[in-house]
């Protein structure tokens, strides 16, 4: 009895030992990324007989929540196929992401959102970068000319939203740093200059005018538009007017450092740095690197977490640290490699076909809207993917 006992202690001594052992990087992403191939041929498959739907979230009552292709979110399912298939190489991905993509096609006349990246450059782009398909280049080129539809040349931004009109003239928001790049693609395949300048315009207006001395953003500065000067700064989706919120500090994040890249101008490295440091280094900051869904919620530390904006931080980070000094890269990828453990956890990873297909839990779409909170989002997804894609390839 004594030997079984003393063989029965080394067995839970290994376990432990064995559990305590952190998983490689290597080994977490590509188990990941098989794990997220099936979940989406889920989720492909489940609208697959409804042409004019795409997935948008699963609510709380256990069903799934569709879009039009009209909805700002209406890219991201046939961007993560894209990229799922560019990891797999399936043939059934590449129906899949073929088939959700020309479900959006049609909004590349629509001159009434300022979303055309996230729903055509992360769709149609994501299928021109890796098939090399000409239909694809020509829809997006009309795209382009229907994003910069909505530049205004006397403030020098892209008009966000239409609604509102009572509240804001010429309202900007932050998220809109994330459609830049589908305007400097624009310039490059076209070799049109205009649209690379107006990203250009964008970016610089933002700067002067959306950023506190922290480097916390302003998520909506709306503008006089015979003035071309700021008229009021506000929040949407934020906990109030001078609060940060988490996800708007991710998008500025990212497309600052897609600004860098595609113009190599330092001044918008230091801008995307002193973003970055403001997420690291902000005491509401959890251990685990995922942010609350605003870093002046009143409820912290009980307030809801934000996977969508951990994701996109995350993806922005690994982008980053490539054109930073080694201390810094050595810190983002830090950060970046503790947010990926976290999201591929249990508490935010869906289990196969649960979640309503989708990769991720806990994201937090709108909350003072009292709209999607605390559920599966598509671009959370998106920027997961992403983020794994670009730290595997370190």
């Amino acid at each position: 009895m004594k030997k079984q006992f003393y063989y029965l202690v080394a067995v839970i001594a290994f376990a432990f030992s064995c559990a305590s052992q952190q998983e490689s990087m290597d080994a977490l992403i590509k188990a990941r990324l098989y794990h997220s191939v099936e979940q989406y041929k889920l989720m492909a498959h489940s609208l697959i007989d409804q042409p004019d739907r795409l997935p948008r979230s699963f609510d709380a009552e256990g069903n799934l929540v569709t879009s039009a292709s009209s909805w700002w979110c209406s890219g991201f399912v046939p961007g993560t196929l894209w990229q799922l298939y560019e990891y797999s190489k399936e043939d059934e991905l590449l129906n899949y992401a073929r088939n959700y993509t020309a479900r959006v096609e049609k909004e590349k006349y629509n001159r009434g959102t300022h979303d055309l990246g996230f729903i055509l450059y992360c769709s149609f782009g994501n299928g021109y970068r890796i098939t090399g398909d000409t239909a694809y280049r020509s829809v997006l080129l009309v795209g382009a000319e229907s994003l910069i539809s909505r530049f205004n040349p006397t403030v020098g931004s892209i008009r966000s939203w239409d609604h509102n009109r009572a509240q804001w003239q010429f309202p900007v928001i932050v998220d809109n740093m994330m459609n830049l790049e589908f305007l400097f693609w624009a310039s490059r395949v076209s070799g049109d200059p205009k649209y690379s300048q107006i990203s250009i315009s964008h970016a610089d207006v933002t700067m002067e005018h959306f950023f506190r001395p922290d480097f916390g953003t302003y998520h909506v500065v709306s503008f006089d538009p015979e003035s071309g000067l700021p008229e009021v700064k506000n929040t949407h989706q934020g906990f109030s007017d001078e609060s940060t919120w988490a996800r708007g500090q991710a998008w500025g994040l990212y497309g600052f450092v897609v600004m860098y890249r595609e113009t190599k101008d330092a001044k918008y490295l230091e801008q995307a740095k002193n973003m970055a440091s403001f997420m690291l280094d902000h005491p509401n900051m959890p251990e685990d690197k995922i942010p609350y869904w605003d870093f002046n919620a009143p409820d912290i530390p009980n307030a809801l977490r934000d996977a969508s904006a951990a994701a996109i931080m995350a993806s922005a980070l690994i982008e980053l640290s490539r054109y930073v000094s080694d201390d810094l890269t050595k810190k983002y990828l830090q950060v970046a490699e503790t947010q990926l453990r976290t999201l591929s956890s249990p508490e935010y990873f869906a289990e196969k076909g649960s979640n309503g297909n989708f990769i991720l839990k806990r994201g937090v779409g709108h909350l003072p809207g009292n709209s999607e909170i605390d559920v599966p989002l598509t671009y959370a997804d998106y920027y997961y993917i992403e983020a794994l894609l670009r730290f595997r390839a370190l």
